[in-house]
């Protein structure tokens, strides 16, 4: 132990590093400051728009008449099931789509790769003597990127157009692990009507054995897709594709793929991690007119996609690393700034991912660095603080901001979820903050391995159980 002689002469350079601590923590917060209250007004202008919508406009989620999912389709509809490494949920999608969208002007175009038999093996027999279903194999091993497996399937569409004479209406795009909703392939096959790409919502479920990480996306989706995408369809911007759950018209995928040229594969980018999200936006920027349906059926259930999510802490790392990856740094790369102020806005929001994780680390090194130099100011190492009234001021009002943004998140996975899944929400916001720090630095890292020349390769989240199959034990 160091005597008081030694303690003493130690306080002229313990002082000194807390006075560095001190001016860093004063830029810290000055930089944080800024930019979560610029974050405050995105937001509150979004809020704003949503209430004035819901107040004044009267935009409620209406509910459908009850015969909805029987009545027939307009024309053919093709459903594209890109599937890799899914043998234990593809047989419950398969099973439940066709029961549940009984039309017979349906096909499901189910792509499977060459080196995945038990996939390939479950499609199989859960297709069994059903024609609706198309299962498509890729001429090559995979993993490729689901861009990739989904331009086989359009070929195999194409394929089957040019046999039989008779082409298709519209392309609904899903995933190997949805469970769809009795009434959507009605709703969107109406809606295409007058549009040519429509996006329902997507509801994760609840997962009893995850409640924080698997939690944390019934929290954001909520949000998002109840009143982030309200708001944009309101206001007319380009409304990203979730990549499940959403249908555009069959000449439009036919206008994109001539867009980037005869001799690609298809009309999704294969090099794209998030080709999904880019699908939406290229239809808005060709012209084309885009549309958010939210909506209930006569009892009172949102018509949505739902699924479950990632459970482990890994897994939802690697799933948002994608995301963060694919939206804001090829998304910048990629799409550039386009389109009208609203469309521009729209992009800064999509692309803030980055930003916005930096920020949070910036905050989480404040709360352990701020009682720090408190304790060592009560010990006379460190002086006061500095008094900045601006900055005071732009730290109560983030703060006032946070908690309107831990009431609205409370608000919006009440409204879907209940009471006790609304309290856990606001407890579950650090969760979903750590989660976004941990991906947004693993995607700044696979970014940049991109940029010399590294090829991206379907990074997908494992699946082990179906939500339709906890629907069925219940009833």
């Amino acid at each position: 132990m160091p005597d008081l002689t030694t303690i003493v002469g130690m306080a002229p350079d313990l002082a000194g590093l807390f006075g560095l601590l001190r001016s860093i923590e004063h830029e810290l917060m000055l930089f944080a400051a800024f930019w979560f209250l610029l974050g405050i007004l995105d937001e509150t202008a979004v809020d704003g728009v949503w209430l004035w919508q819901r107040l004044f406009r009267r935009k409620r989620t209406h509910r459908l008449a009850a015969d909805v999912d029987k009545r027939p389709l307009q024309g053919m509809a093709a459903v594209f099931i890109p599937a890799w490494q899914e043998s234990a949920v593809i047989g419950t999608t398969i099973r439940h789509m066709l029961e549940a969208w009984p039309h017979g002007q349906l096909r499901l175009y189910v792509g499977c790769y060459r080196n995945d038999m038990p996939t390939l093996l479950a499609a199989m027999a859960a297709t069994g003597t059903d024609p609706r279903v198309r299962l498509v194999v890729q001429d090559h091993d995979g993993p490729t990127t689901k861009a990739d497996c989904l331009n086989r399937l359009y070929r195999a569409l194409c394929d089957d157009e040019a046999r039989s004479g008779i082409a298709f209406r519209s392309v609904v795009l899903h995933d190997a692990e949805d469970m769809v909703h009795p009434a959507a392939l009605t709703l969107l096959d109406t809606a295409l009507t007058d549009s040519d790409f429509v996006q329902i919502p997507v509801r994760p479920e609840p997962q009893p054995r995850s409640r924080w990480i698997a939690g944390h996306y019934i929290d954001e989706f909520a949000e998002a897709h109840g009143k982030a995408m309200v708001v944009r369809d309101a206001l007319g911007a380009g409304l990203p594709s979730a990549g499940v759950g959403c249908a555009l018209r069959r000449e439009v995928l036919a206008q994109l793929h001539a867009l980037r040229g005869t001799g690609f594969g298809g009309p999704f980018e294969e090099d794209c991690l998030t080709e999904d999200y880019e699908l939406g936006l290229l239809i808005a920027r060709n012209g084309g007119h885009t549309r958010f349906l939210r909506l209930r059926d006569a009892a009172g259930q949102l018509v949505a996609t739902r699924s479950y999510f990632p459970a482990r802490l890994g897994e939802a790392v690697r799933q948002k690393t994608r995301w963060v990856h694919g939206i804001a740094f090829q998304g910048w790369e990629r799409l550039g700034w386009w389109g009208r102020p609203v469309d521009l806005w729209m992009a800064l929001r999509d692309r803030r991912g980055p930003l916005a994780a930096l920020l949070l680390f910036i905050a989480y090194v404040l709360l352990l660095l701020t009682p720090t130099l408190a304790l060592a100011e009560m010990a006379g190492l460190a002086g006061p603080r500095a008094a900045s009234p601006l900055l005071e001021g732009m730290v109560w009002i983030c703060i006032a901001g946070m908690g309107w943004r831990a009431v609205m998140r409370f608000a919006f996975t009440a409204r879907e979820y209940g009471l006790a899944e609304g309290c856990l929400a606001v407890l579950r916001i650090p969760v979903a903050n750590i989660i976004a720090i941990m991906a947004s630095r693993r995607a700044l890292m696979a970014y940049l391995r991109s940029l010399r020349g590294s090829v991206p390769v379907w990074e997908k989240t494992a699946h082990h159980a179906h939500p339709a199959l906890v629907a069925e034990a219940r009833a």
